[in-house]
This record gives structure tokens, C-alpha cells and sequence, in this order.
């Protein structure tokens, strides 16, 4: 299916703030996968160097102001491309995301079968502890996501995906905040690659609910999208 050199031409980008509580935790649980690690620090107000400099396998990279996810995400890309990478994970540095996902949205992009694999916590062998509120939300995205890209996924604002090279070439991600979801989404869409859906486990936990996580959180990133569409 696959092997060790599989998972060494594999990046996962962590894009991160003010994460230093958590994010050498996330760090130490993905380094036996030996797939190399790239987290980007968007402008943490304090450095998150020291948290991750201790491994040798892990590239740092520093935004000099806080820029938002979505251009985390594209610097840690652009980074992974050049370093040769031929498989990008991205990889939420809250802690929410399971290592033990990571092989399963892999798989088909070492097996050919897909472009990009998108995680999701309602398909089988998915899990999440979302509160209702939170899974409400979430359900309404899905529509508010096929209005706005033509594509029905069953997860709306998963931030847990992998990718080929072909797809890390493709997509380029403009949106800074967090509507970068949805963004990605139409560009899979609009240039036909092709795509699967996974299922996977998001723990929320009140640190992750406080980095981002709320319903407030949802309400931000609608209005991004419809300002994106009106003025974009």
C-alpha cells in the first residue's frame, strides 16, 4: 500500500498562533510517522521556536505579523513544494486532530485514486464531541459550502486534508482567514481534481473551542464568504 519513503516525501504544515501551550505536544505525537513537519508561526506574539527547535526532522517558519490560517497554510505549501515534497498534509495545531487519521487520508493519494483527500467527522469511522449548537452549525455549512463552490461535502470546515502535488500546484489559497475552507474547496471544484472524503475524529476541547472553535467562529467565516463573493 505503501512504505517509509512514502512518508518521508510527506509534509504536514501546522499553521499556528499562540499555540505554546500545545503545540510541542502536537509536534512529539506526529514525529514517529516520519513524515517531515513544517509549522508555520503566524505571527505568535511570542515565539514558538522553542517549543519545536529541540527536533531536528521539524522546519520552523516565522510570519513577522499575524496574517491569519489561510496564509499559513499557503507559505507552509509553497515551503513543501520547494523542498521537493510530493504529499502536503495539513494539520490544525490545536490538538483536535488525530494522529492515527493521518495514514487512512493518505492512502488514496498514494494509491493514485485521488488529488485531494478531505477528512470528515460524519462518515463512517468519523467521530466528534461538537455540541449541538456547534453540529447545527456545521450542518448549515455544508449548504452555505455547495452554494458558494457546487460541491456537497459531508463536512464543511474540516481543516485535517492531504493533497498530491498536482493539487498543492494547483490550489492557491488567497483568502487569509478562515473562509480559506471554502476557497479550497471551489478550486477543486473549478479545476476538476479529484477528491475523497475520509472519516475522522475531532476532539474539541475547551482550549481548542477558545483558539477558534466557537459558533461566533462560524458566523466570522460566513460573512467572510459572502464579502469574498460581493467584492472579491
Amino acid at each position: 500500500m505503501y512504505n517509509s519513503d512514502h512518508l518521508r516525501k510527506t509534509f504536514i504544515i501546522i499553521p499556528a498562533f499562540n499555540e505554546k501551550a500545545v503545540i510541542g505536544r502536537v509536534v512529539d505525537d506526529l514525529l514517529p510517522l516520519g513524515c517531515r513537519i513544517v509549522v508555520v508561526d503566524d505571527g505568535s506574539p511570542e515565539e514558538l521556536r522553542p517549543q519545536v527547535a529541540r527536533h531536528n526532522e521539524v522546519f520552523y517558519i516565522r510570519h513577522k505579523v499575524n496574517l491569519g490560517q489561510g496564509a499559513a497554510l499557503q507559505t507552509g505549501i509553497d515551503f513543501a513544494l520547494k523542498q521537493g515534497a510530493s504529499w502536503f498534509v495539513t494539520f490544525d495545531a490545536d490538538g483536535q486532530h488525530s494522529v492515527e487519521d493521518i495514514p487512512a487520508i493518505l492512502t488514496p493519494l498514494f494509491m493514485e485514486q485521488a488529488d485531494i483527500v478531505l477528512a470528515s467527522r460524519f462518515l463512517t469511522k468519523g467521530s466528534h464531541n461538537a455540541p449541538v449548537i456547534k453540529q447545527l452549525i456545521l450542518k448549515a455549512g455544508r449548504w452555505v459550502n455547495y452554494i458558494f463552490t457546487g460541491l456537497y461535502l459531508s463536512d464543511a470546515h474540516n481543516g485535517l486534508r492531504a493533497m498530491n502535488r498536482i493539487a498543492a500546484n494547483t490550489i492557491r489559497i488567497t483568502e487569509n482567514r478562515m473562509a480559506h475552507a471554502t476557497e479550497i474547496v471551489a478550486q477543486i471544484k473549478k479545476h476538476k481534481l479529484r477528491y475523497r472524503e475520509i472519516g475522522a475524529n475531532v476532539l474539541y476541547t475547551p482550549y481548542s473551542k477558545n483558539k477558534g472553535q466557537s459558533s461566533l467562529n462560524s458566523l466570522k467565516i460566513f460573512f467572510d464568504l459572502v464579502l469574498q463573493k460581493l467584492f472579491g
